[in-house]
Parts: structure tokens; C-alpha cells; sequence
């Protein structure tokens, strides 16, 4: 049994004192221990080496009273696993030297047996949940279908994925059938990390955003549905779908448990539009970490009065940016660690 599991009852709706925390992206990028590790090691070794990603997960357990722990991996090791070579550029990020652009290419994309492909993610699993020994939850996750369609298309990171938007609309059959075998990929990937013990998983949907309400029902959400239906029997499942806001009625009705939101909606509209059906998670804008401790107490406290302690898991609306301050961070995960209601 875990012995902190806020974070678990949250996301089964359950009445709590105080909402759980935890901060995407908090495995990294800002803690002076994980840069010494990035100065030592390139990032796909650090992803692939389960010693290393565990150790990773770790450190801000070790240094914050967090409610739960997310793996050290990347979304890309999914399409590494299917044979699309994807390298991490130095100051350009995802590289892929020959993106996908043609139906022949698409067929030659395989799904892969994640065992053979994937296995150091789950060593990693392993060897995580030794060192958490129970204490708290941990996270696995993955890249939505059409976030890591994406980068396949364009090869690289893009302010706007025309290229990838262009190719479902030319080649509409190419483009459903790699999101489909990213998502018959991403779905026995997700299973095994569940039968390695993680105790729920977050699929995240970074550049959903770029699309139509009409393109994000064909060409995102589906997919996202097919995962949800897929591992909700087995796990809690958090669909995160940044700038995602006009989907939430549709993605409330998933089977999903919670749903994550960014910081351009506020908490009042998200509660209204998901009917406060669904546990929601979110939405503080990283940026607002550059703020003073003093203003991140005042606005972490305003934003889960505004949620609502039940139904809630404090968060961030977006992965936590590399130049924020520690003594910022913790002020964020402390405030809602001392969060008392208004009675």
C-alpha cells in the first residue's frame, strides 16, 4: 500500500484536506543535480540508462514534500521504438534527419514488440519503485498519437506544424494510418508500464492546441480515446491537452480521470465545461514562477480556492522552464503542502 495516496484519491474524486501536488517536467531542467547529470550525459543516454532515469525521477522527491513521482523518460522513445531515428539536436531539440512525408514511408513505420524496443523504460520502473519504496505514487507517461505525429512529419520542434497539418489533409489515409500505429504502440507501452507497477499514467497532448475543434476530434482526440478506453480498465489515465480549452466537454465524457489544463482558461470555465464531472489538474502558468515566493503563496492559495480542494490536483499548465529559481519551485509545491480552506 502506498502511504501517501492523495494524489490516487484525488483522481478517484475522493473528499481530501488539501489538494495533491507535483509539477510536470519536475524530474529536471532546474534542479542543480540534474544539470550536473546533463553536463556528464546526453539526454537519450540519460532516457535509456535505467539508473540514470531513476536516479533522476527521484531528486525532487528527495528535496520536496511532493505527492507523487513522474518518470524520467521522453515522449520520443516511442518513435525511436517503431524505427523513426530521432536524435535531441544541441540548441534545436527533437531532430529527425529524414521526417516522414510519404505513404511509403508510413509503411514501412513498424509497431513494435516494446520489450524488445522499450525495455530499459521499465528497468527504470523497477528500479524507481525500489527507491520510492512506497512512500508515494508513480507516473508514466506518454506523447499523444498526434503530438508524436508531429514531430515525425516536420522533424524537428515548429511554432505552428504547418507541415504536419498539411500532410493529414493531403494524405489523410498515410496520416490516420501512422497515428494509428503510434497508437497501438503507445497503448502496449502504456500496459507494460502498468504491470510494472506505476499507478497511473498522463498522455500528454502538447501541440493539440494547433488544431481546429473539428481537425482535434479527427485527428488528436479519437486517438487519445483509443488509449483512454485501452488502459482505464487497468489504470487511471490524465489526458493533458495543452491549449485544449474547447475540448473539455468532449474530453469530460472520455473515461479518463482527470483532465489537465493550461493557464489561458480559467478554473471557473474549466469546472463549467467539464460539468465538474472529472478531477482537473493545473493550471499555473510556469512563468508565474519567476514571481517572488511571497506572490507564488498568494497565487497558488487563490488558485485552488478557485478549484476547489476536491476533484483538484494542483499543478503546473505546462512543463516547468529551466531557469526557474529551487527556492521558486518549492514555494509552489509548499503552498499547496500548507494550503488550509476558509472556513
Amino acid at each position: 500500500m502506498i502511504k501517501n495516496d492523495l494524489y490516487l484519491k484525488a483522481l478517484r474524486g475522493e473528499t481530501v484536506e488539501r489538494p495533491p501536488v507535483w509539477m510536470m517536467r519536475q524530474a529536471g531542467r532546474y534542479l542543480p543535480e540534474f544539470i550536473a547529470l546533463r553536463d556528464k550525459y546526453d539526454f537519450f543516454t540519460r532516457c535509456q540508462t535505467p539508473e540514470l532515469a531513476s536516479e533522476i525521477t527521484v531528486q525532487p522527491i528527495r528535496r520536496f514534500p511532493l505527492d507523487a513521482a513522474i518518470l524520467f523518460s521522453d515522449i520520443l522513445v516511442v518513435p525511436q521504438a517503431m524505427g523513426i531515428d530521432f536524435k535531441m539536436k544541441e540548441s534545436v531539440g527533437p531532430w529527425l534527419e529524414e521526417p516522414i512525408r510519404t505513404a511509403e514511408q508510413v509503411d514501412n513505420v513498424v509497431v513494435p514488440d516494446v520489450d524488445d524496443t522499450l525495455g530499459y523504460v521499465f528497468d527504470a520502473i523497477e528500479l524507481t519503485l525500489q527507491k520510492l519504496d512506497n512512500e508515494i505514487p508513480l507516473i508514466g507517461f506518454a506523447g499523444s498519437p498526434w503530438t508524436i505525429f508531429c514531430y515525425c512529419i516536420e522533424g524537428r520542434g515548429s511554432k505552428d506544424f504547418n507541415i504536419a497539418k498539411s500532410f493529414c489533409f493531403l494524405q489523410p489515409e498515410a496520416a490516420h494510418q501512422l497515428l494509428q500505429k503510434i497508437t497501438d504502440t503507445t497503448i502496449a507501452y502504456l500496459k507494460r508500464k502498468v504491470e510494472k507497477g506505476v499507478s497511473a499514467v498522463q498522455v500528454f497532448d502538447s501541440w493539440g492546441g494547433m488544431l481546429s475543434p473539428a481537425d482535434y476530434q479527427e485527428f488528436s482526440l479519437q486517438y487519445i480515446n483509443k488509449i483512454v478506453d485501452a488502459l482505464s480498465p487497468l489504470t487511471h489515465v490524465v489526458v493533458f491537452g495543452k491549449g485544449c480549452w474547447f475540448a473539455l466537454e468532449d474530453m469530460a465524457k472520455s473515461k479518463a480521470s482527470a483532465l489537465g489544463v493550461d493557464w489561458t482558461i480559467t478554473p471557473e470555465l474549466a469546472r463549467k465545461f467539464t460539468n465538474n464531472s472529472v478531477t482537473l489538474q493545473g493550471n499555473f502558468d510556469p512563468s508565474r514562477l519567476h514571481s517572488t515566493p511571497e506572490t507564488i503563496k498568494k497565487m497558488v492559495t487563490e488558485m485552488i480556492n478557485r478549484f476547489g480542494k476536491d476533484k483538484y490536483i494542483a499543478n503546473l499548465g505546462h512543463g516547468i522552464l529551466p531557469n526557474i529559481p529551487v527556492e521558486n519551485a518549492e514555494a509552489f509545491i509548499r503552498a499547496v503542502v500548507d494550503w488550509k480552506p476558509n472556513y
